[in-house]
């Protein structure tokens, strides 16, 4: 795992994840925003780096190794934590483990729950198909991507590509999909969804606030898997501000 820094070393802390097949680049436009404001760590994920090879490890083992940096560098201590996708289950496993401090949790579409075991074989090798060619550019991914939203993910899966290959996607497919959040712990935890992905996040939703409920669940109508980070970054901004 690798981790960027940006901003003002003495400010409040905030961590970013990415999620699969993406990097830490991914955050530039939300980094840019908030500099002023925080110190920023952006996570590289192992499988998922853009200037060298790697193998995806485990959803454990990322967490592990965000808990030892955060020990390590900031006292045990996060102001905030964000993770997109795959980078919000890591941030929810962090918080199971319950060994750091962290202020504020968002987990943005984070996949909580297991899948069916007989359906995550063919849909991990479907999803590593998807990664290579970033959802083709096709009618039916036309109406359901517009192209700003496109071209950044075909970018980012351009990047990353060459570091764990599908194996990498394969790997962490199966990993997030194949094991269940029992326990989370934190004072101000967040869930964030798009009405477009309702269908698949709502019942992490679910879970997450069965788990705690004081748990903040916000829904961005329009908004598909990972879309406001991309077109309204300063949406994102606004809300990580304030809490």
């Amino acid at each position: 795992m690798e981790f960027k820094l940006y901003g003002k070393e003495k400010a409040p802390s905030l961590l970013l994840i990415p999620g699969l097949g993406v990097s830490f680049e991914i955050f530039l436009p939300l980094t840019e925003l908030l500099k002023d404001k925080f110190h920023i760590i952006a996570a590289g994920i192992d499988g998922f780096l853009t200037d060298k090879e790697s193998c995806f490890t485990s959803v454990d083992d990322q967490a592990a190794q965000i808990i030892d940096y955060v020990k390590g560098n900031l006292h045990g201590h996060l102001d905030v934590a964000y993770g997109l996708s795959l980078g919000g289950k890591i941030l929810s496993r962090t918080l199971e483990r319950n060994e750091i401090i962290i202020d504020h949790a968002i987990m943005d579409a984070a996949p909580l729950l297991p899948l069916p075991r007989w359906s995550v074989d063919p849909l991990r090798y479907y999803q590593s198909l998807n990664v290579w060619t970033c959802y083709h550019w096709t009618g039916f991914w036309k109406r359901v991507f517009h192209s700003h939203y496109f071209d950044v993910l075909l970018d980012e899966c351009r990047k990353v590509w060459p570091s764990g290959k599908g194996k990498a996607v394969r790997d962490g497919y199966k990993d997030v999909y194949t094991h269940r959040l029992d326990a989370i712990h934190g004072a101000d935890i967040h869930y964030w969804y798009g009405t477009k992905e309702a269908f698949v996040a709502k019942p992490q939703a679910r879970h997450l606030c069965g788990l705690n409920p004081d748990t903040h669940v916000e829904v961005f109508p329009g908004m598909n898997h990972g879309q406001l980070l991309v077109d309204h970054p300063e949406k994102v901004a606004e809300r990580i501000g304030n809490l």
